[in-house]
């Protein structure tokens, strides 16, 4: 194996098979190729959660944004971990920041700001926006 894959265990292989639940040990990551501070963006247009109370589907568009420090998000790694959140069952408030907790955990990035855009449920769409580090109040 390359050093390009050194590590990764889902790049590459068609058998894998998604998650049942979310876990951070789902999240992979490379060496990051750059020393220069720039952006990432990832966009999932097709992310899905249960509503705790009512079990119904939540779905939303997850808008990743983020400065890599030492290491860089795996693409696959993190389809698989977003995909694993179909059958969880929490408010969009807590999908969101654990999502960012993990990411963070994962690749200890510089700066991270995820969005997730839940659609209309009762006539009320919800917008969820969490952001590392902290803002300082």
């Amino acid at each position: 194996m390359g050093k390009r894959r050194k590590g990764l265990k889902l790049l590459g292989k068609s058998e894998n098979k998604l998650p049942a639940e979310p876990s951070a040990k789902t999240l992979e990551t490379f060496e990051n190729p750059s020393q220069r501070p720039y952006w990432i963006q990832f966009h999932s247009a097709d992310f899905t959660s249960l509503c705790p109370i009512t079990g119904q589907a939540d779905f939303a568009e997850i808008t990743i944004d983020y400065v890599p420090a030492q290491h860089c998000l795996e693409t696959k790694s993190l389809k698989f971990y977003l995909a694993s959140y179909r059958n969880e069952k929490a408010f969009n408030e807590k999908v969101t920041n654990r999502i960012l907790d993990d990411l963070v955990r994962a690749c200890r990035p510089r700066e991270m700001l995820i969005k997730a855009e839940f659609a209309l449920r009762g006539g009320i769409a919800l917008t969820v926006t969490a952001k590392f580090p902290d803002p300082v109040e």
